[in-house]
């Protein structure tokens, strides 16, 4: 039996093409064209929606083990479907951090019930503590895809330099979150305007620029690949874009709230457009659409960070942290259409993620996994909080309306939503 989906836009990273898209046994067998269609097969009419590649979200936080009032791996994988992602690569931050190959185990066993790839992403050093490397070997053959202390960054250069030397040569992609800890501590917005408005203690933007400068140097000292998370300066977008120009093997990711809001969503003081890095100055905001329109951004993910309301609702004291999964395409298709082609966002969205974390996926095409989306690029829709998959509801857009929607998310050939 085969499951078709007809007349549908199929958009890949290298262009878009009209026709059916044939799914026999969790892999794509037919892209364009017409199938031919027997009694047994499963048919969806696709007739003005376009096919995206399954969205591939490289940093994602699920908050399971320990803080699953938040988020479990299920209502996380929810949320991710009801966006379109197919694949995603859950954050080593929870409680016990992601350590031990038992750790690992868990995720991997939870995550079998939600149809969706999950790809732990296990800590760099113990606890995320900085004092001491994990076992990176162990943490590989237990099914780690990746290393980070995500949250925190790694301060010691020599442990930080061991963990680039053993990423590559265990093939597990390092993702440094890059933050100067004593310039930012006890920052809450951006240093700066809102900063002072507000009353507050701020993070600069060096405290970003900063340790992205120490990390790629450390990186291209033992020419080791290293992804940076989450970029949101326009100091941190040419540092890593001249690094690239001199032969670097570094790549980068933004996160949608990067290139639609700055810090002025915050003056309002509501702790829901409080994250880390916080959102910056327009000078940042169209910085990161240049990197992203010339290639020095190489993904779009979310950093997805659920929170509970009673932790969200004090503004001074909430933790940083915004929800984004399931209005991350819907998003990106409304405020950054008219700079980027659909081809543009299913390479930032998909095909890249896939290739830095060296997964399948990110294409639709034959012998690939069946893992799409499909879309209406014209409904519009108004992000309620309350409607939305995930157990919470610290939602980034909420209130906006946006200009596309997902109808349909199939992973493995299996429809999951």
């Amino acid at each position: 039996m085969a499951i078709i989906i007809k007349n549908a836009e199929i958009v890949n990273n290298t262009g878009i093409t009209k026709g059916d898209i044939v799914m026999i046994d969790g892999v794509v067998a037919q892209v364009g064209g017409k199938a031919e269609i027997s009694p047994s097969d499963q048919v969806m009419e696709a007739e003005g929606l376009c096919a995206f590649p399954g969205l591939v979200d490289m940093h994602v936080h699920l908050r399971d083990p320990g803080q699953t009032h938040k988020e479990d791996i299920l209502s996380g994988c929810a949320a991710a479907a009801a966006g379109g992602v197919t694949s995603l690569v859950c954050m080593p931050n929870t409680n016990p951090a992601v350590d031990s190959p038992e750790t690992v185990k868990y995720i991997i066993d939870q995550a079998k019930a939600t149809g969706l790839h999950v790809y732990p992403a296990a800590a760099i050093t113990y606890g995320l503590s900085g004092k001491g490397c994990c076992d990176y070997a162990s943490l590989r053959q237990a099914g780690a895809a990746a290393i980070s202390d995500d949250g925190r960054p790694v301060e010691n250069d020599e442990m930080l330099l061991f963990a680039l030397k053993e990423g590559k040569r265990l093939g597990m992609p390092v993702l440094c979150h890059c933050e100067d800890l004593m310039q930012a501590a006890g920052g809450k917005v951006h240093e700066g305007s809102a900063s002072e408005l507000l009353g507050v203690k701020g993070m600069s933007s060096a405290s970003e620029y900063g340790d992205i400068e120490r990390t790629i140097a450390l990186a291209e000292s033992v020419d080791a690949p290293v992804h940076i998370c989450h970029v949101s300066t326009k100091e941190s977008i040419e540092i890593i874009r001249q690094a690239k120009a001199r032969g670097v093997k570094v790549t980068c990711e933004t996160a949608p709230h990067y290139f639609v809001y700055t810090f002025e969503k915050v003056l309002g003081r509501d702790a829901d457009y409080r994250m880390n890095p916080p959102l910056r100055e327009e000078a940042d905001r169209l910085a990161v659409i240049e990197g992203l329109l010339d290639g020095t951004i190489d993904a779009i993910a979310t950093d997805h960070a659920p929170h509970s309301p009673e932790e969200k609702d004090d503004f001074v004291k909430a933790p940083n942290g915004v929800v984004g999964m399931e209005t991350s395409l819907a998003a990106t298709l409304t405020f950054m259409r008219d700079k980027l082609t659909l081809s543009g966002i299913a390479r930032l969205m998909s095909y890249n993620p896939a290739r830095i974390m060296g997964i399948a996926g990110g294409e639709i095409k034959v012998g690939a996994p069946a893992d799409l989306t499909l879309v209406d690029l014209s409904e519009k829709w108004t992000v309620d909080p309350q409607k939305l998959h995930g157990r919470s509801k610290n939602a980034v857009f909420k209130g906006e309306t946006l200009t596309g929607r997902v109808k349909a998310t199939y992973c493995g050939g299996k429809k999951v939503y």
